[in-house]
């Protein structure tokens, strides 16, 4: 039985992705940062063992993923879905919004990469995807520092693929459209009216529906499949 490790994995597309694996036959961890009531409930209503650390914070990563192999075997699949925003327009962001987003949702990715990738190679199998964003495709204003971090996931993730195929690593990218999450739930009613105009589907994606397509990128009959980006937007970017 494989091993799956899911960031940011209590909430959201996270837990549903964290969920739909466990369903699928996994040994599922999922890793959250902050908001540890909410992970204690994940964790009372799924099972899923939920470890708390940072993953801006490359050794903690490191610390972390030691802690889930002590718990459940070797990390095989592991799923880079933590991020977070911190939205403003470029001439009123500060340094240190920019420097946040950088950190969490691009430096997250190469840390627990990082942490799990001589495992991987060492066994000769691995399971990486990484989730961008439809706002890393098409450029998003207010969101400089999140569509940054989002495009940069993409081309992390094909020079990854790269690096692992001979041993049968893939690294691949989900990019979600809008989702019906606490992270687009914050938006104001006005603001989610006309970003719907702009989806032809009409509606949010599910985090089900983002979480199944992990499910077939991590399986053992996907090996093939490398370096993709796959774009759930409900029709809003295509290219």
């Amino acid at each position: 039985m494989r091993v799956a490790l899911v960031t940011g994995g209590t909430a959201g597309i996270g837990a549903a992705t964290a969920e739909a694996l466990l369903a699928a036959g996994y040994r599922v961890a999922s890793n959250y940062g902050t908001h540890a009531q909410a992970a204690e409930a994940f964790t009372a209503r799924t099972g899923i063992p939920a470890f708390a650390w940072n993953v801006a914070d490359p050794e903690a990563c490191t610390a972390g993923v030691a802690r889930v192999e002590a718990a459940l075997g070797p990390v095989e699949v592991l799923v880079n879905n933590a991020g977070i925003t911190r939205d403003a327009m470029l001439h009123k962001m500060t340094f240190e919004q920019w420097r946040e987003v950088i950190d969490v949702n691009l430096g997250g990715c190469f840390n627990m990469c990082r942490a799990v990738i001589d495992s991987m190679r060492e066994r000769r199998f691995g399971r990486i995807v990484n989730m961008s964003s439809v706002n890393g495709l098409s450029g998003q204003a207010g969101q400089i520092n999140y569509a940054a971090t989002k495009a940069g996931l993409i081309g992390f993730s094909k020079s990854l693929a790269l690096e692992g195929a001979s041993r049968n690593i893939t690294t691949n990218v989900i990019a979600p459209g809008y989702s019906d999450t606490a992270m687009v739930g914050a938006v104001s009613r006005e603001v989610l009216s006309q970003i719907l105009k702009t989806v032809p589907a009409g509606r949010l994606a599910t985090p089900a529906e983002i979480a199944r397509d992990v499910v077939f990128l991590v399986a053992d009959e996907a090996g093939f499949i490398n370096g993709i980006t796959l774009s759930i937007n409900g029709g809003k970017y295509m290219a």
